[in-house]
């Protein structure tokens, strides 16, 4: 962990497990709980983390799981935690505008299917998040909300595209969040605001109700302060609640982050520092470069063709860089897709192979700390870099090869968070964030302590909290 941003809110000093156990003692109330959130989405509204809130719809979600255990009826962990949601994923009843004037006024009839499993899990879904338009960029700071503010530092970016997710869990205004990550976009806001964020396997979670961008590469995530409170969120998204994964044995593999992208030193140093309790050795992938390209390849034909129909009716709805890199996407020929998914199978062998040396990959979430709001260039070592470029060169090699990877909070450089990537063989999620609990346990602990929550013990003991079966899902 690191140290909480200038204004953090409420939920900053507090775990999910720790207001669980207020909240089964009668010291707190989802009613309670929910009005923290709002108050602290009011308070840090600069932010422009929000698109919308719902606090009638909050407040009623809240009031009836405070009901439901009062009266004995248990769901879990999440029952009667506030959740914010990115607008990109559908919500009954709740605008979701996907971040585009297309769909400004747009209210789906149905959940999706991740924010059915919240709701089942007694979660309080209090409002939407911003998210880059469509999704479609690493920034988040092209939306019809407009730009998402870095709670660390003030005219930053918070990474995109989940940027409203990331800036609300780290800004203490909510204490989880759902993002969405095709190359990286849960990644890298999360390594950006300094907080938790996972991209499961692919296929791990159902994208049912999730506007997609690359449906061969997307993904829905659980972002949070602590990897605990990560896990608690990914049991509800994934409908498991296995115990956590033993990595007293565990060995890292070490990626040379400048094999992929220039990047900032102090950053790749941050990041390798925090694998100390872990034995570590330095590992090559063939070709992970060109899955840079691969990536490219692979997406640009599924978001245009997404896209085309679109484009063709009504293109001044579209923000004119987003709706640029539409257009770019549309140059990729199916010969190079073709060429690219062939790429992947290659190096997809290899890092198989790989596993069986070592469980698990790290390297740095991105080679920078947050750019400033706007920016298109960066000077790496004398040498301008593309941003954009930038942010996706160490996540979306990853998302080519399907893999789950875990961005957890490193340090900070030039007080601002730096962020460490761990990637896994596909369906080690938990070992994932087992790995993170370990690696940010002491100090998580330390951060924490005083506030009267009882952080370590709690998150113990309410780790293996099984649900009670699904409930009428009701409106939240």
């Amino acid at each position: 962990m690191i140290g909480l941003p200038p204004e953090a809110g409420w939920f900053a000093r507090r775990t999910v497990a720790g207001l669980a156990g207020d909240l089964r003692a009668g010291r707190s109330s989802p009613g309670e709980l929910v009005e923290r959130a709002l108050a602290e989405a009011s308070r840090l509204d600069g932010l422009n983390a929000f698109v919308t809130l719902d606090g009638a719809g909050a407040r009623e979600a809240a009031e009836r799981a405070g009901r439901e255990l009062d009266a004995g009826r248990d769901r879990g962990l999440l029952h009667g935690i506030p959740v914010a949601v990115k607008d990109v994923i559908d919500t009954a009843g709740l605008r979701t505008t996907m971040g585009s004037r297309h769909h400004a006024d747009r209210v789906p009839e149905h959940d999706a299917e991740c924010v059915r499993r919240l709701r089942a899990a007694g979660a309080v879904i209090v409002g939407k998040t911003a998210t880059h338009e469509f999704a479609f960029g690493p920034t988040g700071d092209r939306s019809l909300s407009g730009a998402t503010r870095n709670p660390y530092g003030d005219g930053r970016l918070a990474g995109g595209s989940s940027s409203g997710s990331a800036a609300a869990v780290a800004a203490g205004i909510v204490p989880l969040a759902v993002g969405t990550d095709t190359g990286g976009s849960v990644r890298i806001p999360a390594a950006c605001c300094g907080i938790v964020g996972l991209k499961p396997t692919l296929g791990a979670v159902p994208t049912a109700g999730v506007f997609p961008v690359s449906s061969s590469l997307d993904t829905v995530g659980p972002m949070a302060r602590t990897a605990g409170d990560c896990l608690l969120l990914w049991n509800a998204l994934s409908g498991g609640g296995a115990p956590d994964a033993d990595v007293s044995g565990v060995r890292v593999g070490w990626v040379a982050p400048d094999a992929l992208h220039p990047g900032d030193p102090r950053v790749a140093a941050t990041a390798r520092a925090v694998l100390g309790p872990l034995p570590v050795r330095d590992v090559a992938v063939p070709d992970v470069a060109r899955l840079r390209w691969a990536y490219t390849a692979i997406q640009s034909g599924e978001v245009h063709r997404l896209h085309a129909g679109r484009m063709a009716a009504a293109p001044e709805l579209y923000d004119a860089e987003v709706l640029a890199r539409l257009r770019a996407a549309g140059r990729i020929t199916k010969k190079d897709a073709a060429t690219a998914r062939e790429l992947r199978e290659r190096v997809r062998r290899a890092v198989t192979a790989l596993f069986g040396r070592v469980e698990i990959l790290a390297m740095p979430t991105v080679p920078v700390v947050a750019p400033p709001l706007g920016a298109r260039t960066l000077v790496l070592d004398g040498t301008p870099v593309d941003v954009r470029a930038a942010l996706l060169a160490y996540t979306s090699p990853w998302s080519v090869l399907g893999l789950p990877a875990v961005s957890l909070p490193a340090g900070l450089v030039d007080g601002l968070p730096a962020g460490l990537q761990l990637i896994a063989r596909p369906g080690a999620e938990r070992l994932l964030l087992a790995a993170a609990r370990r690696l940010t346990k002491t100090t998580s602990t330390t951060e924490l302590a005083g506030t009267g929550y009882g952080f370590a013990d709690r998150e113990e003991a309410y780790a293996h909290a099984e649900p009670v079966p699904d409930g009428p899902t009701t409106q939240a």
